[in-house]
């Protein structure tokens, strides 16, 4: 066997539909759309959720709820396995992660999660802190200086 006479399972490729290739192929004249009509037409169809101009479902339900995205924060999540090979004696900041390439987007505040282990003694200067991650930065010899705000 080489690879110039490998071929796929007999069944295994379908040969699609040609359509509108004369009336002798099955699939002429109309190709296979009936006759006229809407549904029939390049272009297409209406669109989702139409329901024939009756008032679509959608617009029938009352509106219910509460959306407050205006003033919804973006949180970015750091974990300490992803500060495995910080620099000694720079502390973690929202602009030194930006620098190294942790966090990319722009975030209001990011947290620092327990995944991972900390080795190095860490000065950390985040929004928020997770308790496990307070904690494995303290027993490595760590400094916390939040910067928690309300919330």
């Amino acid at each position: 066997m080489r690879l110039n006479e490998l071929k796929p399972s007999v069944g295994a490729r379908k040969a699609r539909k040609r359509l509108g290739r004369g009336d002798a192929s099955g699939h002429g004249g109309t190709s296979t759309k009936g006759h006229k009509g809407q549904k029939s037409r390049s272009g297409g169809y209406h669109k989702v959720g139409f329901e024939g101009g009756q008032m679509p479902l959608h617009r029938r339900m009352p509106k219910r709820g509460f959306n407050n995205t205006v003033f919804a924060r973006t949180v970015g999540v750091v974990n300490l396995d992803q500060l495995a090979t910080w620099p000694q004696g720079v502390p973690v900041t929202l602009e030194a992660l930006k620098e190294r390439g942790l966090i990319r987007r722009r975030y209001d505040g990011i947290k620092l999660l327990a995944r991972g282990d900390c080795k190095a003694p860490l000065t950390i200067r985040l929004s928020w802190i997770s308790a496990a991650a307070r904690q494995k930065i303290e027993a490595a010899g760590g400094q916390i200086e939040s910067l928690a705000t309300s919330g």
